[in-house]
C-alpha cells in the first residue's frame, strides 16, 4: 500500500466556515456570519425574561420614573401594555421602513403628556437615550446567557442596530456612545445617576405584585419577579427596594443552569412564534384603524 498522502480536495468557503455552536437549533443564524444582527435574535422568547428588569432599569432613572409612576397605564391594562411594548421592539427592529415611522409617530402621540415643568418629559433625548440603552442592553446580556458571548464584531454590530430603539424618536445618532466599549462606560456612569424615590419604589412594588393580574398570568410572576430582581445589579435593587435573600439567589443560579440547555432545544420557529403574533396584530389594527400603540 502507498504511504504517499493523496492531496486534500479544496476547501469550499462554506467548508472554511468554523463549525456551528453547538446546540444552536435548526435553522438558527450563525453569530459569527457578518450578515447576524439583532433583527436574527430579538424574537426570541428569552427576551422576556428580561423584560422586567429592563423596566426596572428605566424607573430607576428617576426622570422615567417618575413621568411612568405618574402617567402609565400598566397597572390598569398590563396585557395591552406588554404589547404595546412589544409592537415597538419588533416593529423597529423586524418591521418595514414605513411601520417604523407610523409607530413611531403614535408613540410621540402617546408620550405628549408625559410632562411635568422642571421634573420629566417623555420627549427628554438624554430620558430617551436610557430607555433605548436598557433595551439595548437587555438583548445583548440575556442572548448570552443563553448561546455564549458574542465576538466583539457581532457586539459592535448588534450594538448599532439596537441605536433604532432612540433614534426612531428624539435620540440623535451623535448622542449614542460610538462604540460598543463606550457604550459600556456610559452604562457604568449611568448606574451612579439612577436614584431612589418612594413614590417609584412603590410603583416597582406593585409592578411585581399579583394583585389585579390577569388569573391567567399569575402563574408565571413569581418566575418574573425572580428574574426582574435576579437580573439587576445589587445597587440598584436597594434603590428600588426590592428584596433579594439567599434563597431567591439560589433559585436565580439554579434556573440559569438548568434553563439555556433546555432552551437551545426548542425549534427556531416556536421560538420566535410570539414576535411574529405581534407583528400580525400589529398589521391587522392598522388596516382596520384600531388603537395600536
Amino acid at each position: 500500500m502507498s504511504t504517499v498522502s493523496q492531496p486534500a480536495p479544496p476547501v469550499s468557503p462554506v467548508d472554511a466556515r468554523p463549525p456551528a455552536r453547538p446546540g444552536a437549533g435548526a435553522g438558527s443564524p450563525d453569530p459569527r456570519d457578518a450578515a447576524f444582527g439583532l433583527d436574527h435574535f430579538v424574537g426570541e422568547q428569552l427576551l422576556m425574561l428580561g423584560a422586567g428588569s429592563t423596566v426596572m432599569y428605566q424607573l430607576a432613572m428617576k426622570g422615567v420614573g417618575l413621568g411612568v409612576a405618574e402617567h402609565s397605564t400598566t397597572l390598569q391594562r398590563p396585557v395591552d401594555r406588554l404589547r404595546t411594548t412589544l409592537t415597538y421592539v419588533f416593529v423597529m427592529t423586524l418591521g418595514s421602513e414605513e411601520e417604523r415611522r407610523t409607530v413611531a409617530r403614535l408613540v410621540n402621540r402617546a408620550h405628549a403628556p408625559v410632562r411635568s415643568q422642571g421634573r420629566y418629559s417623555a420627549f427628554d433625548p438624554d430620558l430617551q437615550l436610557w430607555v433605548a440603552a436598557t433595551l439595548a442592553r437587555n438583548g445583548e446580556t440575556l442572548y448570552e446567557r443563553v448561546w455564549g458571548r458574542m465576538d466583539d464584531a457581532t457586539r459592535e454590530r448588534v450594538y448599532r442596530d439596537a441605536w433604532v430603539f432612540g433614534t426612531a424618536l428624539q435620540v440623535r445618532p451623535e448622542m449614542w456612545p460610538q462604540t460598543r466599549a463606550e457604550f459600556e462606560t456610559y452604562w457604568e456612569e449611568s448606574l451612579l445617576r439612577l436614584e431612589a424615590d418612594p413614590q417609584v419604589q412603590c410603583y416597582a412594588k406593585q409592578l411585581l405584585s399579583t394583585s389585579g393580574s390577569p388569573w391567567l398570568l399569575r402563574p408565571l410572576i413569581p418566575l418574573q419577579s425572580l428574574m426582574t430582581r435576579g437580573n439587576l445589579d445589587p445597587r440598584t435593587r436597594g434603590l428600588l427596594a426590592l428584596p433579594w435573600s439567599r434563597r431567591d439567589q439560589l433559585l436565580y443560579d439554579l434556573f440559569w443552569r438548568v434553563f439555556p440547555p433546555v432552551y437551545r432545544l426548542v425549534p427556531r420557529p416556536l421560538r420566535h412564534a410570539h414576535a411574529r403574533l405581534v407583528l400580525r396584530d400589529m398589521r391587522r389594527r392598522l388596516r382596520r384603524g384600531q388603537r395600536v400603540i
